[in-house]
């Protein structure tokens, strides 16, 4: 075992982690960053999503480094990839032309410019990143953790880091349980918190399903049918109770209405991409699967560039909610986890054998899985698109209230005194473990409170991802891209100001001088603490 000394270890090297980890380098600071599997993004490229975002993105509503993150996987595509005319003069170039994102692209383009943004401080020997790396122990004094064993999962040696200040980057709150923090899963009851769309009842073990993404492509002629999958029976005959038909079929629930909607699929459509507009407030684009989540459309490109379109199955069909895979044993987990890539793979086959053509035909056998596009032998994303975490039991906790459309009167922000961050979704819940359909409600834009970011006890552990103060239904508008980049970021910044200034976390929200200083330095760094407007969607 080696011992590794830090001023401050970022456990989960997501885009929280990441965001994290840049954020206390520019400062300054000595960092560790560590992540489970050999490309950090997380979300956005170990898992493959592409980007989630609001319709203002492109003017307001994140920070000056997700930013800089967006305009950098432009530049990629501008020097290194054969663009038309037009596709290149597009200030607001969408690789992928995709209905989901302003930004759709390649999950390893992502990466790409997430390795140059911190190769600087690599350089430098401020920044340590340890690949293929999980926590598996926690040491704690009290109120502080005073160090973190890990295991290489590559290596199979561990490392002890000890630092001033552990950020939980992780995708589920791994450090949480470990470290005997105060934490919440599930869905908090109604009486809890007064919240609409809560359950009557606590449920801790009703969480959002996890996805197995992975990415295909069409080549008419071709066979690149897989072997038929273990579980393909079950999955092809297996219809939820809340669903209109069978999970692998194009008729299921309108995420908004809950009524049934009939989905179309047809691979490399005719039609200029550049003509796109992806507006989640105007048109949620869920109808049209090939279109949905396109990460890359041959049309942007000059001709014979590419030979067909990639676009990325994050769907209806294989959303899987079995079995939670957190506060469960460890062979739980893993059989919900490969449930989850047999729906997937059910979803694939099925797609290539039965799946029925506008044609009259079955089966689109064309359909590649797209091995290269996600870097993993088995061609699913390398982690499960994980949208719910643990959560701290916060200083502050964001409800649906603080959200809510209806709630607020669809004119209204909810300011928070000590707001460090802004972001704007719909409250999106996808069907949960405990056997909830959708729960899809219309919000006001938002701001992210510092007291979401303090556990009510700790005092050196920081969450840094979807492990925030926020809900189970609150969770469905601060999961997001953007907003987990600006709980990174500003958990990286918070931890660098109390080193700086010797205080510790939660000083900082209670002193108001502390604060308004603490507050003008996100501010100096590019981090939008008030949103310019109301508008909701």
């Amino acid at each position: 075992m080696s011992e590794i000394s830090t001023e401050i270890l970022v456990v989960g090297g997501g885009l929280g982690g990441v965001a994290a980890a840049l954020a206390a380098c520019r400062a300054g600071r000595t960092v560790v960053l560590t992540e489970e599997t050999d490309w950090i993004g997380g979300q956005l490229t170990a898992q493959a999503v592409p980007p989630d975002e609001h319709p203002w993105i492109e003017s307001y509503g994140a920070t000056a480094t997700y930013r800089e993150l967006r305009t950098a996987i432009r530049d990629h595509y501008r020097t290194w990839y054969p663009l038309t005319g037009a596709a290149a003069r597009r200030r607001d170039l969408n690789p992928g032309a995709g209905y989901v994102s302003k930004l759709c692209h390649e999950p390893r383009v992502a990466l790409a410019v997430l390795q140059a943004m911190v190769a600087p401080h690599l350089a430098s020997g401020r920044l340590r990143i340890l690949l293929e790396h999980v926590p598996a122990e926690v040491f704690t004094e009290g109120d502080r953790v005073s160090g973190v064993t890990l295991w290489g999962l590559r290596t199979e040696e561990s490392h002890t880091v000890t630092a001033d200040f552990v950020l939980d980057a992780t995708e589920t709150g791994e450090l949480l349980p470990l470290a005997k923090a105060e934490y919440v899963t599930g869905a908090e009851s109604r009486a809890e918190y007064g919240e609409p769309s809560a359950p009557a009842e606590y449920q801790p073990l009703n969480m959002q399903g996890i996805t197995y993404c992975f990415a295909v492509s069409h080549h008419e002629g071709e066979n690149h049918v897989i072997d038929r999958p273990a579980d393909y029976d079950f999955w092809r005959s297996y219809r939820p109770d809340f669903w209109p038909g069978p999970l692998l079929g194009f008729l299921a629930p309108d995420p908004r209405t809950l009524k049934p909607e009939a989905r179309t699929f047809v691979p490399n459509p005719a039609g200029d991409p550049l003509a796109i507009t992806a507006d989640q407030s105007a048109n949620a684009g869920g109808d049209d699967l090939w279109l949905f989540r396109r990460i890359l459309a041959k049309g942007v490109f000059e001709p014979g560039a590419v030979d067909s379109d990639i676009t990325l199955v994050n769907w209806p069909l294989n959303d899987y909610w079995l079995r939670p895979i957190i506060e469960v044993g460890a062979d739980e987990a893993a059989a919900a986890h490969r449930e989850a890539k047999q729906l997937s793979l059910s979803v694939l086959y099925w797609l290539q054998t039965e799946a029925p053509r506008p044609d009259g035909g079955r089966g689109y056998p064309g359909l590649r899985l797209r091995h290269d596009v996600v870097g993993t032998a088995d061609g699913l994303a390398k982690s499960a698109y994980v949208r719910e975490s643990r959560r701290i039991r916060a200083v502050t906790t964001v409800t649906e209230q603080h959200v809510s459309r209806d709630v607020l009167g669809g004119d209204a922000i909810h300011h928070f005194p000590d707001s460090v961050g802004v972001g704007a979704y719909r409250i999106d819940l996808h069907p949960s473990t405990g056997g909830d359909n959708y729960i899809d409600v219309a919000s006001m834009p938002f701001e992210i409170p510092l007291g979401a970011l303090l556990p009510i006890r700790m005092r050196n552990l920081l969450p840094a991802g979807k492990n925030i103060g926020t809900t189970h239904i609150s969770n469905g508008c601060y999961r997001l891209h953007p907003v987990e980049w600006n709980v990174g970021e500003v958990a990286g910044h918070l931890t660098a100001y109390c080193l700086r200034r010797g205080v510790e976390p939660q000083a900082v929200r209670e002193d108001s001088a502390l604060f308004a200083e603490f507050a003008a330095e996100l501010e100096a760094a590019g981090v939008e603490r008030r949103w310019p407007a109301p508008a909701g969607y």
